[in-house]
């Protein structure tokens, strides 16, 4: 007997709501690797023999895994399912976080790597689904979906030092704790991947022509330098602010406080950026305004540092929504969609990679940050030119390709 009309509408929205809400829940594991590690970091270097260039490569190591990851992205969906993928990235996410607590260098690097690695594919897949799935309403889940990553930053920058202190402060712990919320998540996504279908029909779809669109080029080195501001944050706020004489409790509420900040502007922003003709004078402001405040974080006198931070997270919050919605907005259909992300953040974090290693070389050289303002500000000045030009209300041009290569047999 076929079921009524409207039971059939109430058991779709309940799945998109389910879908929704656990895409939600991977967001948020997807940014307490770079957090925890961030407020960490000093008691790291003291605990071990890591300089302060190795600390810079440790800070670029999950970056750098970010850009060089996310091409296989795209591919790897295409053969098992985006579903199947993400369940896959939550388990290896897990795992990478797990080791960081084994206590030695070997582990710690092995397992930020691992990590980064899981946070790549994810990174690529999700502007996908919500293209596929959201199409009716992109930016209210981007928005939604970027709001829950900020507030998983917020979270570990937030609780990582006071787990510490409750684990007889072993940094190894308090990394190795963020392995518990994404084992959670694992275990909850399970079900809605195994029931997932791939189609009767494996389709490999060829995107043609992506890298040589220079719009494509303007959306990647947006997403780039934008993402490199962010890890200067993520990596090297919270052992600047107590290089400059806070404590790590007071250096990591602060950290916090200005991603928290990033939570409301992720929700904010998107749904209100798809409705003006064109999204440049958007992104070339916030390019502007993040850098000015982090600039302020750095070096304007500690009795402001709560109003630079704050205006920080303003700033920076809304360059992460709205460039992870340029890349949906770019986008033809949910195919080019994972290909322009995979090329986005592909090319992108490993550009960003650079930004937090060379605070931590420049320091070696100079003994100071001084030397690091001229970086960011380069930086900001180029998320401000390229998101100018990502905003403009174009789609990429592609040529596609459509290849059935094979069929599974029914069940």
């Amino acid at each position: 007997m076929p079921l009524p009309e409207e039971a059939i509408t109430m058991s779709s929205l309940a799945r998109r709501l389910l879908l929704g809400l656990s895409l939600m829940l991977i967001a948020f594991n997807l940014r307490p690797v770079f957090a925890s590690l961030s407020v960490l970091l000093p008691d790291v270097i003291r605990a071990t023999s890591l300089s302060s260039t190795g600390a810079g490569y440790l800070t670029t190591l999950p970056v750098l895994c970010l850009g060089l990851f996310a091409p296989l992205a795209p591919r790897i969906s295409q053969r098992i399912g985006p579903e199947r993928t993400l369940l896959a990235v939550l388990f290896f996410l897990a795992i990478g976080t797990a080791l960081r607590g084994l206590g030695d260098l070997y582990s710690l690097f092995f397992g930020t790597a691992l990590a980064g690695a899981a946070i790549a594919t994810a990174n690529v897949l999700l502007p996908s689904v919500v293209k596929r799935d959201f199409s009716d309403r992109p930016a209210l889940m981007t928005g939604l979906y970027t709001m829950t990553l900020c507030g998983g930053a917020a979270a570990a920058a937030a609780f990582t030092l006071p787990i510490t202190h409750r684990f007889d402060d072993s940094w190894a712990a308090g990394l190795a704790i963020w392995a518990i919320p994404a084992a959670v998540v694992f275990l909850i996504w399970l079900p809605q991947s195994v029931q997932s279908q791939t189609g009767a029909i494996q389709v490999r779809q060829q995107v043609r022509g992506l890298w040589k669109d220079a719009l494509a080029w303007q959306v990647t080195f947006f997403m780039g330098l934008q993402s490199a501001l962010a890890y200067c944050v993520l990596g090297w706020m919270a052992p600047i602010l107590q290089d400059r004489g806070l404590s790590g409790i007071d250096a990591g509420l602060i950290v916090s406080a200005s991603i928290m900040v990033q939570v409301i502007t992720c929700l904010l922003l998107p749904p209100l950026a798809v409705r003006c003709k064109n999204q440049s004078l958007i992104n070339a402001s916030l390019g502007l305004i993040a850098t000015v405040a982090l600039l302020g974080v750095f070096f304007a006198p500690l009795s402001t540092i709560w109003f630079w931070a704050i205006l920080q997270g303003i700033g920076q919050g809304g360059l992460f929504a709205i460039a992870m919605t340029v890349i949906v907005l770019r986008s033809p259909d949910s195919h080019v969609a994972a290909h322009l992300s995979g090329m986005a953040q592909g090319v992108g974090y490993i550009l960003a990679a650079c930004a937090p290693l060379l605070i931590g070389v420049l320091h070696s050289l100079t003994g100071g940050y001084n030397a690091s303002g001229w970086l960011v500000g380069a930086i900001g000045l180029g998320v401000a030119y390229n998101g100018w030009g990502a905003g403009r209300a174009l789609q990429v041009q592609v040529h596609r390709q459509t290849d059935t290569i094979g069929a599974t047999p029914p069940i």
